[in-house]
């Protein structure tokens, strides 16, 4: 049975939006997620919504407890994962408020747990591949989303993810360029992660709120920044994120069993 777990999503807790919404509060092997779960339905198909920092936004980046958050969507029977996430931009022709669906990440995270697996049973490794980290046919709803609507956006991406709370210094930022990075931001390479080797399909459209530091004729990126942009377009999120539900319910059967 298909059921869509979100992590972001701001907006769409919308009575509006959510039919029949409750809450769900729940405990893992890992601990606690960031929040408890609202549960209901978009478009008519069952979802979970997480606040990937906790309803309040009180849970810094790199004190998430991801392992909790992921293993609590896979308990209650997600079968897909969609996550938005705020990022800057390392790109001049990525624009402020525009919409990048992901599909390589860059981790330059130092100290969270990356994996569910602590331990291996006796001559039994686990290496989870990750090549192609963000779910291909998830990615083809959001792009399809995209252009049905008229966003302004980018069918693909690499995100580095850092450790946060702070910013890049401009020497960094200028470093993760020249990587190959695209957007940064401090969440997404540890949620994929984790989701591939839970084994659910995952897939995150990024909004870009800044050009981070690099980009010396500019402000340097600041909270009340990204902000203010990431407010003034969170509707599309929105909007894209409801859309790409309804497809994936009106997909063939084995995407929506995938």
């Amino acid at each position: 049975m298909l059921k869509i777990g979100i992590i972001g999503g701001s907006g769409l807790d919308n009575p509006d939006i959510f039919e029949n919404p409750k809450d769900l509060t729940i405990s893992t092997s890992w601990g606690k997620p960031s929040a408890p779960l609202k549960l209901g339905k978009i478009a008519g198909v069952e979802v979970a919504l997480l606040g990937r920092h906790g309803r309040e936004h009180t849970i810094p980046p790199s004190q998430v407890n991801y392992r909790a958050n992921i293993q609590a969507l896979k308990d209650i029977g997600c079968t897909h994962l969609l996550a938005s996430t705020a990022v800057g931009s390392l790109r001049e022709e990525i624009g402020r408020g525009h919409l990048v669906i992901l599909d390589q990440f860059i981790d330059f995270t130092k100290q969270r747990a990356m994996s569910f697996h602590e331990s291996f049973a006796p001559h039994q490794p686990v290496h989870a591949p990750m090549a192609e980290p963000f779910d291909k046919a998830l990615r083809t709803i959001l792009i399809e989303a995209c252009a049905h609507h008229g966003f302004t956006f980018h069918p693909r991406g690499t995100v580095v993810t850092i450790e946060g709370p702070r910013f890049s210094t401009r020497a960094e930022s200028h470093m993760f360029r020249a990587w190959g990075a695209d957007i940064i931001n401090m969440s997404v390479a540890t949620e994929v992660a984790l989701a591939n080797e839970a084994g659910i399909p995952y897939a995150a459209v990024a909004m870009s709120t800044d050009y981070d530091c690099w980009k010396e004729d500019e402000e340097p990126v600041s909270w009340e920044a990204v902000l203010e942009v990431f407010n003034s377009n969170a509707s599309k999120v929105t909007t894209l994120l409801v859309d790409a539900i309804a497809r994936l319910a009106a997909a063939p059967a084995g995407l929506a069993g995938h």
